[in-house]
C-alpha cells in the first residue's frame, strides 16, 4: 500500500456456494497482496473489509466482480483519515458469520432487500418492528431513531430474542425490519427466519449503504455507526469522529475485554 496517497477502506460480502475454498483462499492472497485488512472465506462465501488506494481498490474490485461467485457482489467504499488495518489476512471459517444455528439455507432465499430510500419509508409505518441486528454497544453508540435494542452481547444470541418474540409479532400483523452495520448479520438471519412465516425486510448494504446513498441520513440516524477496524466510528457523511475505543466499550460488562481484543486484531467482527 502505497500511504503517501489517500487510502480508501472498501467492505463487502457474498454468500455463495465455494466448492474449492482453498483455491478461493489461494487467489485472494493473490489479489490482496498490495492491500491490508480482513476477508473470511467458507463454504458459504465470503466477508471481506480492506483499504488500499483508489487504483488498488478499483483493481481489486473489478477482479472480484469477475469471478462467477462473486459477480454482482455490493461493495461499500469510504476515505480513510487512520489506516484502517496494520496487514492483511485471509482466513478460512466454518461460516463467514456465525449465526448459531446450523443449516442455515441462503439458497432457498432469505428477507425482502430495500433500496435505503425504501427503507426510509418503511421504518416510518407503525406495524413495523425495527430491529438493531448488532452488538448492544453498537446500538448505544448510533442507532435508527425508534429502533428496538436485543439486548444481545454477541450475534449468535439473537435468535433467542427473535424465539422469544416471534408469536407476538405474527398475532398482532407485526412486520420486521432489521438493519446491521454491512448487511451481512441480517441476510443470515433473514434466511433462518423465513421458517416463521413472517414478513422480513432488511436494508440492503446495511448502515454504511445508508449512510452512501442519502447526503441526509442524519433525518434517520442518531449518533454515529461503529466499525470494526482502526477508525472506530464514522458519522452519517462517512467521516471518522473523535470517538475512542475506550469510550465504546467502557461501562460494558465484557469491556477491558473487548478492549484488549481490539487491541490486539484488526477488523474482525464477532
Amino acid at each position: 500500500m502505497n500511504l503517501t496517497e489517500t487510502v480508501f477502506h472498501t467492505a463487502f460480502y457474498q454468500f455463495t456456494p465455494l466448492e474449492d475454498v482453498g483455491a478461493t483462499i489461494e487467489h485472494l492472497r493473490i489479489l490482496t497482496a498490495e492491500l491490508r485488512g480482513s476477508v473470511l472465506v467458507a463454504p458459504e462465501g465470503i466477508n471481506g473489509m480492506v483499504a488500499g488506494t483508489v487504483a488498488q481498490l478499483d483493481a481489486f474490485e473489478a477482479a472480484l466482480l469477475a469471478m462467477p461467485s462473486f459477480a454482482g457482489m455490493l461493495f461499500k467504499r469510504s476515505e480513510c483519515q487512520t489506516v484502517p488495518f496494520k496487514r492483511m489476512k485471509v482466513r478460512r471459517k466454518k461460516e463467514i458469520v456465525p449465526l448459531g444455528i446450523s443449516g442455515v439455507d441462503l439458497t432457498a432465499g432469505t428477507g425482502i432487500n430495500l433500496s435505503p430510500a425504501e427503507w426510509r419509508e418503511l421504518i416510518r409505518q407503525e406495524d413495523v418492528v425495527l430491529l438493531d441486528n448488532r452488538n448492544s454497544f453498537e446500538f448505544r453508540l448510533g442507532r435508527f431513531q425508534n429502533a428496538i435494542d436485543p439486548g444481545v452481547a454477541n450475534f449468535r444470541d439473537f435468535p433467542k430474542y427473535v424465539q422469544a418474540h416471534v408469536a407476538d409479532w405474527k398475532a398482532a400483523g407485526k412486520r420486521i425490519a432489521m438493519y446491521c452495520t454491512g448487511g451481512i448479520r441480517c441476510e443470515k438471519t433473514s434466511a433462518w427466519m423465513r421458517e416463521f412465516d413472517l414478513p422480513v425486510y432488511q436494508l440492503e448494504g446495511g448502515i454504511l449503504n445508508y449512510f452512501k446513498q442519502l447526503p441526509d441520513a442524519e433525518r434517520d440516524w442518531e449518533g454515529e455507526c461503529f466499525v470494526f477496524d482502526n477508525r472506530i466510528a464514522l458519522d452519517t457523511k462517512l467521516q471518522e469522529t473523535s470517538t475512542t475505543l475506550e469510550d465504546v466499550y467502557m461501562n460494558e460488562p465484557d469491556g477491558e475485554w473487548r478492549l484488549n481484543r481490539a487491541r490486539r486484531l484488526d477488523g474482525e467482527e464477532t
